[in-house]
């Protein structure tokens, strides 16, 4: 049985695999996703390779993700 951190981690790399880019606060909008940062980390060590751009917006600092297939 998958665990709910499963089943986000499937819709967020469904999502990316669809040449979208994806930000922490899109992740949790979509997919209720709090910890983007982990499910990204534990994509990347299954063998995935995605990209991570920070962006700057005023005196914050967020990143974006997205997959190079």
């Amino acid at each position: 049985m998958h665990n709910r951190f499963d089943t986000q981690k499937s819709l967020v790399l469904n999502y990316l695999k669809k040449d979208n880019s994806i930000t922490p606060i899109e992740a949790l909008n979509k997919f209720g996703a709090f910890r983007l940062a982990a499910i990204i980390f534990d994509l990347k060590k299954e063998g995935y390779d995605i990209a991570t751009e920070t962006i700057k917006n005023g005196g914050k600092r967020y990143a974006n993700y997205k997959i190079r297939i």
